[in-house]
C-alpha cells in the first residue's frame, strides 16, 4: 500500500518504514510526530483512489528523524561572452529527514 501525498508544495510517493527528505519544515523538532492530509491518491494492494483534490480520511503520520540536513553543494555559474563578466554563486539546501510510520487510508 501506499500513497501521494503533498508535502511543502511537492509531491511524494510514500510507504511505511521508508524515509523522506523534504524541504525544510519550520518548527519541526526532532523526534516530534507530524501528520499530512493532504493525500492525493491511495493505491490499497491494486486498488486505485483518486482524490478530488484530496481523499477524505486519509493522511500520512511522520516522525522527524533530524530537522536540518544540508544537501548537496549546487553550483550556479553566469557569464557573458567576450565581456569578462563572471559570477560564482553557491548553496546547499537545506531539507528535514521524515521516517513515515503510519498510513492511513
Amino acid at each position: 500500500m501506499y500513497v501521494i501525498v503533498e508535502i511543502n508544495g511537492q509531491q511524494f510517493k510514500a510507504e511505511e518504514g521508508k524515509k523522506l527528505f523534504v524541504h525544510h519544515i519550520q518548527n519541526a523538532e526532532n523526534g516530534a510526530t507530524v501528520e499530512f492530509d493532504k493525500v492525493l491518491l491511495v493505491d490499497n494492494n491494486g486498488t486505485v483512489t483518486v482524490g478530488a483534490p484530496t481523499v477524505e480520511g486519509a493522511k500520512v503520520v511522520c516522525e522527524v528523524k533530524s530537522s536540518l540536513v544540508k544537501g548537496d553543494k549546487v553550483l550556479v555559474f553566469h557569464k557573458k561572452r567576450r565581456k569578462g563578466y563572471r559570477k560564482l554563486n553557491g548553496h546547499r539546501q537545506q531539507f528535514t529527514e521524515l521516517t513515515i510510520k503510519q498510513v492511513i487510508a
